[in-house]
């Protein structure tokens, strides 16, 4: 062997132990880790490469600076009640036992704490949703941030930025964040038009190869929040633009979401995590609104913003515990299901416990492997007694969890792995009967809608349905 192989073969050795030594104490699932060890060990040079580029969570590093140089101040919930912990949730909130330990378990992982004084009300479609928010962008007098992950520039999102626009030009402070990936589904991208109609933009983690690196479909702000004068606020599934007007019948690509307009002292809590983000992306530190919240209505709420920069998995935490500790009744829609091993092991003893949970899936996915990663898990919940029910067309896309009629979370995250470990989201915790109520018929109302499916119809799957599934399920931690 020449003295050239013994230098390609003596730094080959350090490269790939080094990288596969970082991946193995590093990555957060032992799936993610045997991939990676494997691909540093297996390729020469090209594995470490590929690692480097791809493999390491450099947005955790990043996250982990500015939380160093974050001020001091949280959010304080002004003229609401504050209740540090879930002992001091109201005397006059109906809440049962095991509400109170799911309001205990996000004690124990959420930075904010729970605010009293809000009202929520229920949007559907972008028919409801954008109206909504223009008019709030209209009655602006201060301040606007406005986060999301789609911004298409149809005419819809074009109405977004005329009203953006003109709140801008009478002297509002407005501020978006988008998507650096997300905002690719569209020409032209939303952060040229903003940018060229004078509104202050930053994208949010956009592909690049330098200086660092930074190509990726995951690692993506999921969150969807607009706040106006830290008083009124939207959150929920829904992104901008014209797939969201589901009432338009000859629109191919129409989606069904739900959204939500909250006031109250929760705004603030979304205007934390954008605030938060704006430093993410900007390094700039901005100021939360100065004057007091009041009081809008009686729900006890919570925001919970979760992202691969944190340190543990805040949401899947919370949604596990949720279900695990419900004693009546769990009701889940989502678009996207691939659970974990920790969500599928807390519905079954749920279920066996005596608890009913209803899952409510879109019959037709935008994403058809997702769905067939789905069919080939779903045999695991029928098996032991969860209920299954598949929505009819069009695309249904709204993210709902409802447990004993009295909690609810509304908000951005999927219940997938790409949502829970590899994405920035945003949920907002509701503790108020009135609110959950209306959500769980919601959800009622499109089970009565939707066909249940049975073990018979994922065991009458053909062999090559079963095959197709059975692969894809094994890419789920990736999906």
């Amino acid at each position: 062997m020449s003295v050239f192989n013994w230098i390609i073969v003596g730094l080959n050795i350090p490269l790939s132990l080094l990288s596969a030594g970082h991946a193995l104490f590093f990555k957060r699932t032992p799936q993610s880790a045997l991939v990676w060890v494997a691909v540093c060990l297996t390729f020469p040079f090209v594995g470490p490469l590929v690692y480097f580029l791809f493999g390491i969570n450099r947005v955790r590093n990043r996250a982990r600076r500015l939380e160093i140089k974050r001020p001091s101040h949280r959010v304080e919930p002004g003229g609401g009640d504050s209740f540090e912990t879930a002992k001091h949730l109201p005397a006059d909130l109906e809440v049962s036992r095991a509400v109170s330990d799911i309001a205990r378990i996000s004690d124990n992982v959420s930075r904010m704490p729970l605010v009293g004084g809000n009202r929520i009300d229920l949007l559907h479609n972008g028919e409801q949703t954008y109206p909504a928010m223009i008019q709030a962008m209209e009655n602006a007098e201060h301040r606007i941030f406005l986060c999301t992950y789609i911004f298409d520039t149809d005419s819809s999102g074009r109405q977004m930025i005329g009203a953006l626009a003109a709140a801008a030009a009478r002297g509002v402070e407005v501020r978006v964040i988008v998507d650096g990936f997300g905002e690719l589904y569209s020409r032209p991208r939303a952060s040229a038009l903003l940018e060229k109609a004078g509104i202050t933009c930053t994208r949010f983690l956009p592909p690049r190869l330098v200086p660092l690196p930074m190509l990726h479909i995951n690692l993506s702000t999921h969150r969807k929040t607009l706040v106006v004068d830290g008083d009124v606020g939207f959150t929920g599934g829904m992104n901008i633009g014209d797939r969201h007007m589901a009432e338009v019948k000859d629109n191919s690509k129409r989606v069904v979401d739900t959204h939500f307009r909250l006031t109250g002292p929760i705004v603030r809590q979304l205007e934390q995590s954008f605030i938060e983000d704006w430093s993410f992306c900007t390094g700039q530190a901005l100021e939360p609104t100065a004057t007091p919240t009041v009081s809008r209505g009686k729900a006890v709420c919570r925001a919970i913003a979760d992202g691969p920069s944190e340190p543990v998995d805040k949401l899947s935490a919370v949604l596990v515990g949720a279900v695990a500790t419900a004693r009546k009744h769990v009701m889940i829609m989502t678009p996207y299901f691939l659970p974990s091993v920790e969500m599928i092991s807390a519905i079954q003893t749920t279920v066996l416990r005596g608890t009913r949970v209803d899952i409510v899936l879109p019959s037709v996915n935008n994403l058809p492997f997702i769905q067939w990663a789905t069919n080939n898990m779903l045999y695991e919940l029928l098996f032991w007694g969860a209920n299954i029910y598949f929505q009819p067309p069009p695309f249904v896309h709204s993210k709902l969890f409802v447990a004993d009629g009295h909690y609810a979370q509304i908000g951005s995250a999927n219940m997938d792995p790409r949502s829970l470990k590899l994405n920035f989201e945003l949920n907002v915790e509701i503790f108020d009967a009135n609110m959950v109520e209306d959500i769980a018929g919601y959800v009622e109302e499109k089970i009565q809608r939707s066909r249940q499916i049975y073990l018979t119809d994922i065991n009458n799957r053909s062999f090559a349905a079963k095959t197709r599934d059975a692969l894809m399920w094994l890419f789920s931690p990736y999906l």
